[in-house]
């Protein structure tokens, strides 16, 4: 043992580090799922298969560690879902990001200030009103299979185009539109909905889809709610209720400008 622990180097450290990010990552993931119960029970099988091995107890150890390998194959199937939304934060991991150059520098002048002044102007009017509507700003991470699900539109973005688009006898009401590169790129857009158990049975599929959408990327999301006006606005997986026109103003324009300030050229 303590020649073990003599021996307890840099790469241990780093194999820790990478084992315990992983595992992070996919509890955060699973976390409020019906999944995670599963990786609980695999992690109890795993943990009675090391315990039957140090006991020396052969043939269970033996039945067990077969079940286990043939049910690797299964969860492929079962965790299909998953395992895609793990690849997807993964690809969305900043240090990754780094590595494989997305961190370009950008355009000075791409601040969404138009955009986000027509999105606000339109909420406030939709909000008043009572009229839903889901808007989808894309940022680094692409939308394209989201996109690929609705009508394309790429047309510029404006207070009256967004609420003839949402209104209620509008055949795009139904579903997200999403901003792309400064344009509104397509409507009656389906969105990843989240599955998460622990989300409030009061939210509709609007705010489910916000906080699917924005796991998996790195995507803001604008929702309006049918039932109370409410305005919310979704990033990270994270909803902010009830916001006022101006608060949503502030925090969109915080939310690009910030995203910016990495691209300042150097003193």
């Amino acid at each position: 043992m303590l020649f073990n622990i003599i021996h307890f180097g840099i790469a241990d450290v780093i194999d820790i580090l990478l084992v315990s990010t992983i595992i992070y990552q996919l509890y955060k993931l699973l976390k409020g799922t019906a999944a995670i119960r599963i990786l609980w029970a695999i992690a109890i099988l795993f943990f009675l298969w090391k315990m039957l091995s140090i006991f020396h107890l052969s043939l269970m150890s033996e039945i067990l560690g077969q079940i286990i390998s043939v049910g690797l194959l299964a969860l492929i199937v079962v965790f299909q879902p998953e395992i895609r939304k793990f690849l997807l934060l993964l690809g969305n991991n900043r240090l990754l990001k780094l590595f494989s150059g997305r961190f370009q520098r950008k355009n000075e002048g791409m601040l969404y200030i138009d955009e986000i002044n027509a999105v606000v102007r339109a909420c406030r009017r939709m909000s008043n009103s009572k009229t839903g509507a889901l808007i989808v700003f894309e940022k680094e991470t692409p939308l394209d299979e989201s996109i690929a699900t609705g009508e394309r539109i790429d047309a510029i973005v404006s207070r009256e185009l967004i609420e003839n688009i949402f209104f209620k006898n509008s055949p795009l009401h139904d579903g997200a539109l999403i901003i792309k590169s400064h344009r509104l790129i397509a409507a009656r857009c389906i969105l990843p909905v989240s599955d998460k158990e622990d989300i409030s049975s009061d939210l509709g599929l609007r705010h489910r889809a916000a906080i699917g959408v924005t796991v998996l990327t790195d995507a803001v999301v604008v929702v309006v709610s049918e039932q109370t006006g409410n305005i919310s606005l979704c990033r990270k997986g994270n909803i902010t209720y009830n916001v006022s026109p101006l608060v949503l103003e502030k925090m969109l324009k915080d939310i690009f400008i910030e995203d910016k300030e990495p691209d300042k050229p150097e003193k």
